[in-house]
């Protein structure tokens, strides 16, 4: 078993889905607040083989292990730059916070995209639609008669100097269990850990750009090239090298 052939196999594998994240985090660059994902491409300890005696002198058949490269996935948490719109309904969040939103099928998600609008039933919602929710993950009402809304540091909303709700703004205890989706929005299970925000730091009239540098990407994307390319080269020398040592054996 030539477990080379195998483990460039496996590299060439883990470079496409760097490739494909950098790929993302390109295309995703011009959305708001969206955050960069990563990829660390390590060994991982992928099982056993076994060496049969019978064809290795001395070999007695017991268990090696392999390492074989895998790629771990994971996501930038660092602010992007606020960017002001002077446009009462958008929000920025300092640090490592979240809004809560809650989608048509009633699906609890997260995302710092604070460019809010707002429904035909007059209640606090994402460019995308998505109900924002406050406290007790209910969604902000506003009042019918209208009037100027106003988001303060600490998440309170009020409407012409009458405290209408308090936005539902968390951090995550361990937010590499995040799960990115379409929309620079988040699913998160029970174990990464969401807590409620005292003192989010609210920011009316800014929206927060993301926090990918294309110049960073490009560079990453050259990394990759070189690196498939050398492991290509590799496994095309391995098979030169086995296809030479059967002719060898076979005449």
């Amino acid at each position: 078993m030539n477990i080379g052939l195998y483990q460039n196999a496996a590299s060439l594998s883990a470079l496409e889905r760097w490739q494909d994240v950098v790929a993302q985090n390109i295309v995703s660059s011009q959305v708001t607040a969206f955050k960069r994902r990563t990829v660390q491409v390590a060994g991982n300890q992928s099982g056993e083989f076994f060496i049969e005696p019978s064809s290795v002198p001395g070999a007695s058949g017991e268990a090696r292990r392999a390492i074989f490269p895998q790629a771990n996935y994971n996501i930038s948490l660092t602010p992007g730059e606020a960017l002001p719109t002077h446009r009462d309904l958008d929000i920025a969040l300092p640090a490592d916070g979240f809004f809560t939103v809650r989608d048509a099928g009633g699906r609890i998600l997260y995302t710092r995209a604070g460019s809010f609008q707002i429904s035909p039933e007059r209640t606090l919602v994402t460019a995308e639609g998505l109900e924002v929710l406050g406290d007790g993950e209910a969604p902000i009402q506003l009042e019918t008669e209208g009037g100027t809304l106003v988001f303060n540091d600490d998440g309170t909303v009020s409407q012409d100097d009458t405290l209408i709700g308090r936005l539902g703004i968390v951090t995550f205890a361990r937010p590499e269990l995040l799960t990115p989706l379409s929309g620079g929005l988040y699913a998160a299970p029970p174990e990464a850990g969401p807590e409620p925000v005292e003192e989010p730091g609210v920011i009316q009239g800014f929206v927060e750009s993301s926090n990918v540098a294309q110049l960073h990407e490009m560079v990453d994307l050259i990394t990759i090239s070189r690196a498939y390319e050398a492991n290509q080269k590799m496994i095309q020398s391995r098979d030169n090298l086995l296809g030479r040592t059967i002719e060898a054996l076979t005449t």
